[in-house]
C-alpha cells in the first residue's frame, strides 16, 4: 500500500471511522504479533497484547501528532503493553514451572530462532525483533524504545555478540561430544 493511501487511512481513523483503523490495524498485524511473541512467548498473552493495544491506539489515535509515525506508535504501544502483561504473569508464576510453548510451523528453524531469542536480555531480544525480523532502522528503534540511536547501535552490536557466544558454546559442546 502507497504512503498517500496509509495516510488516508489514518486521517479517517481519527475521525473514528471504524474501516479505516481495522485496515490500519490489519497491515500492522504480523510485525505486531512477531514483536509480542518475542516477548510474551504464548499465544494467548499475545493475542490479549493485541487487544489491548487495539483499543488503546483507537482511543488514543487523535494524540498521535505526525502520520509517518503511526507504525512507530503502534508498536511503542504493544511493547509497553507486552511488558506489563510479562511483569504481571512474572509475579504470578515466578515459582511455577513455564508453560510449554505452541507447535512452530516452521519447524527446526523456528526453535533455534526461539532458543536464540531466549538467551538474550529482554532489552536486547526486542531490540533485534525490530531490526532483523521487523526491518525497523536504528533511528525508528530508539524512537519506539525512547532511547537514544548510540544505545541501540551498542544493544545490538552486545546482542551481536551474545549470540556469537552462544553458538560458540553450543561448537565447543559439540566437539567435547566428539573426544
Amino acid at each position: 500500500m502507497e504512503i498517500y493511501e496509509t495516510d488516508m487511512l489514518i486521517q479517517k481513523a481519527k475521525r473514528h471511522d471504524k474501516k479505516a483503523f481495522a485496515e490500519l490495524f490489519k497491515q500492522n498485524e504480523k510485525a505486531m504479533y512477531k514483536v509480542a511473541k518475542a516477548i510474551l512467548k504464548n499465544d494467548e498473552d499475545v493475542a490479549d497484547a493485541m487487544q489491548e493495544t487495539a483499543l488503546i491506539c483507537w482511543e488514543k489515535i487523535s494524540e498521535l501528532r505526525e502520520n509517518k509515525y503511526f507504525k512507530t506508535w503502534l508498536i511503542r504501544i504493544l511493547i509497553n503493553k507486552c511488558n506489563s502483561i510479562y511483569k504481571q504473569k512474572t509475579k504470578f508464576i515466578s515459582n511455577e514451572k513455564q508453560p510449554e510453548r505452541g507447535d512452530f510451523e516452521n519447524g527446526f528453524a523456528n526453535i533455534e530462532w526461539t532458543l536464540l531469542l531466549d538467551v538474550l536480555a529482554e532489552k536486547f531480544r526486542t531490540i533485534i525483533i525490530l531490526y532483523y525480523v521487523d526491518g525497523f532502522k536504528v533511528r525508528e528503534i530508539a524512537q519506539i524504545l525512547d532511547i537514544s540511536e548510540s544505545t541501540v547501535k551498542a544493544r545490538l552490536v552486545e546482542a551481536r555478540k551474545q549470540v556469537e557466544k552462544f553458538y560458540d558454546v553450543g561448537k565447543e559442546q559439540k566437539n567435547y561430544g566428539k573426544i
